[in-house]
């Protein structure tokens, strides 16, 4: 038997196997050529839906009337700790406020309701000052990622990334090149998937994130190889190799 020929079959057998592994790109963005290139990161206004649970404050010079806007009870659903008038969009997509009735809110985005608001205040309050606050915003974060969960959120201004920092950012086996999100808007869904490796994707109405997001990132093939039943008796396989090529280089010396 010749030694140097087993030996190096062996290391030959580990080498192909190593060398079997897919190499993928774990840099965000790294076709970004130049740091300090500036890219449109323009916003996309999230606007108020049915069933969204929103939180009112109003500051007038009647503290009669800001006391009704002021210590609701929280609503079922909300993790806010502001101290509001707590309302949910009903399916008419109205909200019923005090000193108005009901109004109308669905669709709007923040900065025009609270515009909306404030204009039927004044026909009974002088100087109304009103701010909203959607307090059920919630996006979900599943997949290749460290800590998957859902997230509620008071801040609606959320993108991709700050998403995935929440979940402890992607593992080592999720797939940068191809994240997908999932979205419910008007009882229709629709999906997106982004290249988080190229920075045209932050120019996406789906980099920004919307009430109830999905966000899914998927495994690359490595991980399925490494929990596959077949791959787990590799290593035995190149121990048992390795034994056997130890085993006759002392065979033959004797």
């Amino acid at each position: 038997m010749n030694i140097k020929i087993l030996t190096r079959s062996c290391i030959l057998l580990i080498l192909v196997m190593s060398a079997c592994a897919p190499r993928r790109d774990l840099v965000y963005f790294s076709n970004m050529a130049n740091a300090t290139k500036v890219t449109n990161l323009q916003n996309q206004e999230v606007h108020i839906r049915e069933n969204d649970i929103v939180d009112i404050t109003m500051n007038s010079s009647s503290p009669e009337s800001n006391s009704l806007f002021s210590s609701n009870k929280p609503i079922s659903g909300s993790t806010s700790k502001r101290n509001g008038y707590q309302v949910k969009v009903n399916k008419d997509g109205n909200v019923y406020l005090p000193l108005i009735g009901d109004f109308k809110i669905v669709g709007m985005t923040i900065d025009e309701a609270e515009a909306g608001i404030t204009a039927a205040l004044r026909k009974n309050v002088k100087n109304p000052e009103v701010d909203i606050q959607i307090v059920n915003f919630k996006i979900t974060v599943i997949g290749e990622v460290n800590r998957p969960s859902t997230f509620v959120m008071d801040d609606t201004n959320v993108n991709l990334l700050e998403a995935l920092g929440m979940a402890g950012d992607m593992s080592v086996y999720g797939k940068r090149e191809n994240v997908l999100i999932i979205r419910n808007e008007d009882g229709q869904k629709t999906m997106a998937r982004l290249n988080l490796n190229n920075q045209e994707s932050m120019n996406s109405p789906y980099f920004y994130l919307k009430q109830n997001d999905i966000v899914y990132v998927e495994p690359d093939r490595a991980k399925a190889v490494e929990y596959s039943s077949n791959t787990r008796v590799i290593p035995i396989v190149v121990a048992s190799i390795s034994a056997i090529a130890v085993l006759a280089a002392v065979l033959l010396r004797r």
